[in-house]
């Protein structure tokens, strides 16, 4: 059974860069298509990032385009979002979540398995 951990969150201050971890075990993340997720207090869950089974990465609000990368490493099965020139607005619970699709969505509900999250704080 899939599984999902998040590591590399942490306080940061604003222009500076993250990069956050998603390790899976259990099954190969080959086979499925991975998304990032974010989760601000009293904001609904959104979509940042996506990697598709089908070899497409994306990003999905403006506010994120040029700055987060998404990559994976099969070889790890790990999945990574580098997030560069980072905003006040962009602290959150940041989740990565697998689905076996074919390609990305930035709805939460596309996705079944999530990991437990990790804490981006960024502030001066």
């Amino acid at each position: 059974q899939l599984q999902l951990v998040e590591s590399g969150g942490g306080l940061v201050q604003p222009g500076g860069s993250l990069r956050l971890s998603c390790a899976a075990s259990g099954t190969t993340l080959q086979y499925y298509t991975i998304g990032w997720f974010r989760q601000a207090p009293g904001k609904e869950r959104e979509g940042v990032s996506c990697d598709s089974q089908s070899g497409g990465s994306t990003n999905y609000p403006d506010s994120v385009k040029g700055r987060f990368t998404i990559s994976r490493d099969n070889a790890k099965n790990t999945v990574y979002l580098q997030m560069n020139s980072l905003k006040p607005e962009d602290t959150a619970v940041y989740y990565c979540a697998a689905a076996p699709r074919w390609l990305c969505s930035a709805r939460p509900t596309d996705f079944g398995v999530w990991g437990q999250g990790t804490q981006v704080t960024v502030s001066s």
